[in-house]
């Protein structure tokens, strides 16, 4: 059984409504099965999947997704049903309706893919607390570098570059 990428399978992780998602076309492709089929086997066992398992995105959700994907993906425009989306408990419960080799094997490599991000962002807020509790128990002497380590943490801000002819100023 091949392994699937674990950066192909965090580029499939989104963030809607506060919570990680991977959308249902998705993962029946990483399962190797069509959508209708993936959504059929939720359907026929609905009560393993409540609203935080999985849920069905609303059309003004669909296109706020679909305006901050950067390219055009054919795959998701022109849908004549909104998809749903499963949560990180709802991919595990997965494994139990689609009961193929392949289903347990990506459903293992998509666990292991949200338990390391789970980590990162962990890791990230540990660290950064860290440096505030350290910041506050030592002197002023310490604030340059404190800075400096912030400024490290912290994602540069895009700047815009202006477009057109500037103005010279007159000094």
């Amino acid at each position: 059984m091949e392994v699937i990428p674990q950066q192909l399978i965090e580029s499939k992780i989104f963030f809607i409504r506060g919570k990680k998602v991977m959308f249902d076309r998705d993962l029946a492709a990483l399962y190797s099965v069509e959508t209708r089929a993936l959504n059929q086997a939720v359907k026929r066992n609905i009560r393993r999947f409540p609203e935080d398992f999985m849920f069905q995105l609303a059309k003004e959700e669909m296109e706020n997704w679909k305006s901050q994907i950067v390219t055009s993906n054919k795959d998701k425009m022109g849908l004549r049903k909104m998809p749903y989306v499963f949560t990180e408990n709802g991919v595990a419960m997965l494994s139990s309706v689609l009961n193929s080799e392949r289903a347990i094997t990506v459903n293992i490599q998509i666990m292991r893919t949200f338990t390391k991000i789970r980590e990162l962002l962990a890791t990230h807020k540990e660290l950064q607390k860290k440096i505030e509790d350290m910041e506050k128990k030592y002197d002023q002497q310490f604030k340059i570098v404190f800075d400096a380590i912030k400024q490290l943490l912290t994602p540069p801000e895009k700047k815009r570059q202006m477009i057109g002819f500037g103005r010279e100023s007159d000094s």
